[in-house]
């Protein structure tokens, strides 16, 4: 997967996205990450990329010719391109196994109070946002998007079959886990999960994560008791 992102500020990507998972997903070749500076799309000794708003208002505004331009060297071989704005449909596990399908995707992190709408109109195929609240701008956003769709890539997690286990991966919350010791400051794992009954600790673990989404986020229940389970390495949970 090749991803590029649209930036004001391209130093706050320096370490979240070169550690960890997402590293590993570059170093194997699995990620080709570009980070482009808005900036050098500008043509004037001040750089300039924002702009007062039309008709009057508080802030600024991101000027479209850098954008375009910017657009026109990098989207050549026609990437989707994303603009992250708080007006964007809410990001989720559904969304991100979308983005995942995608071979090449192209991030433009809006700041100030937006973008110049011709953007959005002429350039832009999807608009995410990460939740319910505004941000300075676009970066954070982008970090975490890329973050939670490259962990989805064939082979960036070591075990593919983690991802199809957590949280959100089949509608609900992730079952508790435990590890050694089986006993600590009087706490002990439970007995099922050291008994080897595969079978029954399936059962286990899916009642417990319908209990703890019932308990915590009861909204995701019914549309996953609607949605019939897959077994295991079926083509849901790839």
């Amino acid at each position: 997967m090749k991803i590029d992102v649209l930036t004001l500020f391209p130093e706050m990507f320096s370490g979240p996205l070169d550690e960890s998972i997402v590293q590993r997903a570059r170093s194997n070749g699995l990620l080709e990450l570009g980070i482009h500076n808005l900036r050098d799309y500008t043509h004037d000794r001040h750089k300039t990329v924002d702009d007062r708003p039309f008709g009057g208002g508080p802030g600024m505004l991101l000027k479209p010719e850098p954008i375009f331009e910017a657009l026109d060297h990098l989207a050549k071989d026609k990437p989707f391109v994303v603009l992250l704005s708080p007006a964007g449909r809410v990001f989720n596990q559904s969304v991100a196994r979308e983005m995942a399908q995608r071979k090449h995707i192209l991030f433009i992190c809006a700041s100030y109070e937006g973008v110049d709408e011709r953007v959005r109109e002429a350039l832009v195929d999807d608009e995410l946002s990460i939740g319910d609240y505004v941000l300075t701008n676009g970066n954070l956003p982008a970090m975490v998007i890329i973050d939670a769709v490259v962990r989805l890539l064939p082979g960036a997690l070591g075990d593919d079959a983690s991802s199809s286990e957590e949280s959100f991966s089949n509608g609900l919350l992730e079952y508790p886990q435990y590890t050694r010791p089986v006993e600590y400051r009087g706490s002990k794992v439970p007995e099922v999960l050291i008994s080897g009954h595969h079978a029954k600790i399936a059962q286990w673990r899916r009642e417990q994560s319908l209990a703890k989404t019932q308990a915590r986020r009861p909204d995701l229940i019914q549309p996953s008791l609607d949605k019939p389970e897959k077994p295991a390495g079926s083509e849901e949970n790839l």
